[in-house]
């Protein structure tokens, strides 16, 4: 009752918006589900952060507010804090990682935020701002984990219920450090508690799935970063104690899933949601998938629409595969007259989204082919039997990270035998120079045999690496990987490297 209180009480309406709740028409068709959509995008900032920022701001004592604030932000806490202390007059300090596109930097300082790059992660930047905020005698604004801002974002569900005073069946919320889902989470479960509030993380950040699994917070090894609005480590202390009381579940979504549901967002409102906008609805599709019968309308939250503009392309890229639209497969065909043609009249009339091929030997030549389905899950299994059946040998690439990131850009022929190639898939800080000192930290003890590397409009590079390292060697290689910090993956035995790219 203390928090439905202080969410009544809040003071978020002198600069955040009541925002529309708005029926998605065709998803909502496509689902057989009454669907709605919270348009947090629409706020001064394009995300909700305004309402938990301002509510704390708002409510610190005068001497506090001639002190001045500190956060520590990679997008848009930094846009909620810096725009709710140029509305009330306070100074404020932003320290952002140097990672941070120069778009969201140029946007705080616009609303009158001092900017300070410090460090290549949020994680950086946090312990820093706090540092510099005890010395100066600043107050932290914390992103979540603060009664204030858990309150601020908690208005959110006393505009959905007054808007839609018919039956609920779920909410579903985007969960970073947890500032939103127990804001809202202990507004809906006081005044209606059979409505489920069901959180929504990105599979490879999913740190308050895993705190409540395990009866209390643990800190992830590491996170994904295409979802970097909700890319947190380890779920906030008050945030975790609300949600593991009030949150009836909490759904992952992948990469793909999330683009796919930024594409549903476009077609139905015309708006370009950034990943951690559209997770929400990635989940509400899982569960509706899961849930066939209907016991109210399924409600997700657009919690924000601060998207770079270089990340559409891959965006686009993995939206169809997110809507198990199109596959993705490897083939092996033989190398002779007339079996390119027969290959594509096998394929028939389904649209063609990629097609590589190279000639591998005098026996087989192997296909990298995209293909979108109208229907994936009956056609896929269909389609890789008849090919099967007629002598290919297939392989479904459509869940392959390393494919999707590198080798299908990369298709081109296999080189004469490497000895002691490992391959390995990194991610590190994206931005000038960063390619270099990637380069200089791995040095120059091992021989580059492979790079591929592209940029995705994100805060980190992506880049597939090969290199021949002996055996007697692997141990300080191994080691010295792991100095780097650098987020990792051994891809040496990745089967669609192995068809396309490995030494023969």
């Amino acid at each position: 009752m203390d928090y439905v209180r202080e969410i009544l009480d809040a003071r978020v309406y002198d600069v955040a918006a009541h925002t529309p709740l708005d029926r998605m028409v065709r998803l909502g068709a496509r689902l057989g589900r009454d669907v709605l959509l919270k348009r947090e995008d629409l706020q001064p900032v394009f995300s909700f952060k305004i309402r938990g920022a301002y509510n704390r701001i708002a409510r610190l004592s005068e001497e506090d507010r001639r002190a001045g604030v500190v956060c520590a932000s990679a997008g848009n806490h930094a846009q909620g804090v810096a725009l709710s202390a140029q509305r009330l007059g306070v100074e404020a300090l932003i320290v952002m990682p140097v990672t941070t596109p120069l778009i969201k930097i140029d946007a705080v300082r616009h609303l009158g935020g001092e900017v300070l790059l410090h460090g290549d992660t949020f994680d950086d930047a946090y312990a820093f701002a706090r540092v510099l905020g005890a010395e100066r005698g600043m107050t932290f604004i914390h992103p979540y984990d603060d009664p204030d801002v858990i309150a601020g974002q908690g208005t959110i569900a006393v505009e959905i219920l007054q808007d839609h005073p018919g039956p609920i069946e779920a909410v579903f919320v985007p969960i970073g450090g947890g500032g939103l889902a127990a804001g809202i989470a202990s507004y809906i479960k006081y005044l209606r508690p059979y409505v489920k509030v069901i959180g929504v993380e990105p599979a490879d950040a999913a740190s308050m799935k895993a705190a409540i699994e395990a009866d209390e917070r643990v800190v992830l090894p590491r996170v994904g970063l295409f979802a970097d609005g909700v890319a947190v480590r380890q779920a906030g202390e008050e945030t975790f104690r609300i949600c593991r009381e009030l949150l009836d579940g909490v759904i992952t979504a992948d990469t793909d899933a999330m683009c796919a549901a930024v594409k549903d967002i476009f077609e139905d409102t015309r708006v370009l949601a950034e990943p951690a906008g559209a997770l929400s609805l990635a989940g509400l599709k899982a569960y509706a998938a899961e849930h066939k019968e209907v016991r109210g309308a399924l409600i997700a939250i657009n919690s924000g629409a601060n998207m770079n503009f270089d990340r559409l392309r891959h965006v686009a890229e993995r939206a169809e595969v997110g809507e198990t639209r199109e596959i993705l497969l490897a083939v092996s065909i033989p190398e002779e007259r007339g079996s390119y043609r027969r290959f594509i009249e096998m394929i028939g009339g389904r649209t063609i989204t990629e097609f590589n091929y190279r000639y591998a030997a005098s026996s087989a030549a192997h296909v990298f082919v995209g293909l979108k389905l109208g229907d994936a899950a009956r056609e896929k299994p269909e389609l890789i039997a008849s090919m099967e059946a007629a002598g290919y040998q297939v392989l479904d690439i459509s869940a392959d990270e390393t494919a999707k990131l590198h080798i299908r850009y990369m298709v081109g022929g296999h080189p004469p035998k490497i000895a002691d190639e490992i391959v390995l898939r990194c991610e590190f800080p994206e931005r000038p120079g960063a390619l270099l000192r990637f380069l200089e930290a791995v040095g120059t003890d091992w021989s580059i045999t492979l790079f591929h590397y592209r940029n995705h409009g994100a805060d980190y590079g992506r880049v597939l690496v090969g290199l021949q390292v002996p055996a007697a060697d692997r141990a300080r290689f191994d080691e010295k990987i792991a100095g780097l910090g650098y987020p990792y993956e051994d891809e040496s035995q990745n089967a669609a490297y192995q068809m396309f790219l490995a030494a023969t």
